[in-house]
């Protein structure tokens, strides 16, 4: 294989966290929640809309030997995501979570993660390869919880810099998976540093900021974090902005009555805006561009809150073209 042809193997490749999410499904004749078993995981949800979108994606991560664990790489190879860089521990169990929605429609999680086989990579097990051979290398905060992926996650940043990778972040703070919030903090401070794009939700800007109001928010991560060269910031209901070249692009939300759980929006939303990263260059998306990014990427994020689970049923292409224009 030529260097021109490794260097274009993939668009896109991932590391963190891939694991089974139990979502309600009902209840039982004796009114108890039933749970189903949905491959997840936010770095993988990413890829998996990249691939529909015609990306060639890979992954880094572990997850257990194990029947989920099988499930899990059986999925994202069904989705068109590269499997190289995946894999398995003999000791440590995939790790699981549980979702649950509260009255309010928000969702409250609950992580069999420690130990959780996501949490032990390490270092050693990262395929240099599948980074050197990439465009964008896209990572999120769960990688960084704990030792050794913390490790992992540190070193595979460090070979893409050395590569000339375009950096994808995203916070996506859970705060049952951290000790302390300022430790999560810290780790994202740490994120933010590397990257040369970020996606970041509502709550998460205001908490890490301290700024109630976005503006602020954005302007305070843009004067500590100079090397972020596009951030995204998704508000639920509310739509969605992009702050880039100087520009402040806003989309409405494509609010639906059939929507049943947000899980995946937010990766569902990342990957529309990574899509248009790798279509047009961080440099070159002007206004018109970034407003056709927003509305494509709340369009898909939209579809996914009417399905149960995320990695397993991200909309086409074609659904988002047909759904948009049934909005117009």
């Amino acid at each position: 294989m030529s260097e021109n042809n490794f260097k274009e193997k993939f668009d896109v490749v991932a590391l963190g966290e891939l694991l089974i999410d139990f979502t309600e499904n009902g209840l039982s004749d004796q009114g108890n929640p039933l749970l189903e078993a949905n491959p997840g995981g936010a770095p993988c949800n990413v890829l998996s809309m990249l691939a529909n979108f015609g990306r060639k994606t890979a992954f880094i991560g572990k997850v257990g030997n194990d029947g989920f664990g099988n499930l899990l790489e059986k999925a994202i190879v069904e989705q068109g995501i590269s499997a190289e860089g995946l894999k398995k521990d003999n000791e440590i169990h995939t790790t699981l979570a549980l979702v649950l929605k509260l009255a309010n429609g928000d969702r409250d999680f609950a992580f069999y993660r420690n130990p959780g086989a996501d949490v032990n990579l390490k270092p050693e097990e990262i395929d240099e390869n599948l980074i050197k051979g990439s465009r964008l290398f896209h990572f999120g905060s769960l990688s960084l919880t704990d030792e050794p992926a913390r490790s992992a996650t540190i070193k595979a940043i460090s070979l893409a810099k050395e590569n000339g990778l375009l950096i994808s972040f995203d916070p996506n703070l859970r705060e049952p998976l951290w000790p302390t919030l300022d430790a999560a903090k810290e780790q994202i401070d740490y994120g933010m540093k590397q990257a040369d794009i970020m996606k970041i939700s509502d709550n998460e800007i205001q908490w890490f900021t301290g700024k109630e109001d976005f503006d602020e928010g954005i302007k305070y991560l843009q004067e500590n974090y100079p090397n972020l060269k596009m951030i995204c910031l998704s508000m639920g209901p509310d739509g969605s902005r992009a702050y880039c070249n100087g520009l402040r692009v806003e989309a409405p939300a494509f609010l639906q009555k059939g929507t049943i759980e947000t899980t995946g929006a937010g990766d569902t939303f990342c990957a529309g805006m990574l899509n248009s990263v790798l279509e047009y260059g961080i440099e070159n998306l002007d206004e018109e561009k970034l407003k056709k990014m927003l509305i494509t990427a709340n369009a898909a994020a939209s579809i996914v809150t009417t399905r149960k689970g995320a990695l397993r049923v991200m909309p086409t292409v074609e659904e988002i073209e047909a759904f948009i224009a049934s909005r117009a």
